[in-house]
């Protein structure tokens, strides 16, 4: 029986009911999230009266695993608890250590570790050891087709609503940095006008400075349709916009496109629900473009097209390109792709 991967929504269930376990090692890509369960921890568990004698936080880079047990070792001071959290805890040398405290750690005391851009190894004895007496949670950066429903999900919870064009405009201009994405979100949110529930792509254009109109989202909308004008127009703005409008950006917007397209020729069935399945995708509704796109590209030509997005990227970075800008390679991709 494949054992379940505990969740986020599992862990702060349990801290809301007040199941506290004696550690938790938060570690993996994706810091948002580790960041939440974390800050949780340290704003809920304790009182603020408790928190002057209880709550410790340490840094890896900082401290060791001595001063970490020591410190976990000590009771709680009229309180039921003590809280350390250990930030930065991918910079602790000789981990293995702690498996003497693990052996017998102190119920009283929540010991929580902020592992970044990392994970533990799993064949080690200290990663067994903590599983047996506490919770290891990885957090894994989420798709960029999981982004739309991140951000409908994340502003339902506030009791606000987003047009799916701003979704879709928000999700590609910002990309899986979820820390950033919910900090602009937040921006959002404070500056609705007072009543209004509803985010639209005009009020994202006005206080993000994304522009509605002239944006990657509207630019692979151009080219699904073969709109050779409005290309041409959404890469002029692009070209005189380069700080709102990184090539990278674009270019990575485009493969992951193509690239989905190149597999739904592989389709067993090329309707919406076919497609979505073939992609993963959460919602059959975005199966539509890419139904669009394949009678207007043939699966030579995007091949063809994928290929020269790799060209565009590595001329980017300078490879057999000297003069070109980034506004020229932009255009001379755009040309290829329609023609």
């Amino acid at each position: 029986m494949v054992k379940q991967e505990i969740t986020i929504e599992d862990i702060i269930k349990e801290l809301k009911n007040k199941h506290y376990r004696p550690i938790y090692y938060l570690m993996g890509e994706e810091s948002y999230y580790i960041d939440k369960i974390s800050d949780y921890i340290a704003t809920a568990i304790l009182t603020e009266e408790e928190k002057e004698f209880n709550q410790t936080i340490l840094y890896g880079s900082e401290t060791d695993i001595a001063t970490i047990i020591t410190t976990a070792k000590k009771y709680p001071m009229m309180s039921e608890h003590q809280v350390l959290i250990v930030k930065e805890a991918q910079n602790l040398k000789n981990i293995d250590e702690l498996c003497y405290y693990l052996q017998k750690p102190l119920i009283s005391t929540i010991l929580v570790f902020c592992h970044k851009n990392g994970i533990l190894d799993k064949r080690k004895k200290v990663t067994s050891l903590i599983e047996k007496c506490g919770i290891i949670y990885e957090s894994k950066k989420i798709k960029d087709s999981q982004l739309p429903n991140f951000i409908t999900n994340y502003l339902k919870k506030k009791n606000i609503t987003i047009e799916s064009k701003a979704t879709e405009i928000l999700s590609e201009f910002v990309g899986a940095d979820l820390c950033r994405l919910t900090s602009e979100l937040e921006k959002l949110i404070i500056t609705l006008p007072q009543g209004q529930v509803h985010i639209t792509s005009e009020q994202i254009e006005k206080n993000i400075g994304i522009s509605k109109d002239f944006n990657n989202f509207e630019l692979k909308n151009s080219l699904i349709e073969k709109n050779i004008f409005k290309a041409n127009q959404i890469i002029k703005y692009f070209e005189e916009n380069p700080k709102n409008n990184p090539l990278q950006m674009t270019l990575s917007l485009l493969f992951n496109f193509f690239s989905n397209l190149m597999l739904a020729y592989y389709a067993p069935q090329k309707n919406e629900q076919g497609i979505a399945k073939q992609l993963n995708l959460r919602n059959t509704w975005q199966s539509k473009e890419y139904i669009i796109a394949m009678q207007r590209y043939s699966g030579v030509k995007v091949m063809k097209i994928i290929a020269d997005i790799r060209y565009s990227d590595a001329k980017s970075k300078g490879v057999g390109n000297s003069s070109q800008s980034n506004g020229e390679i932009l255009k001379e991709l755009i040309y290829k792709i329609l023609h």
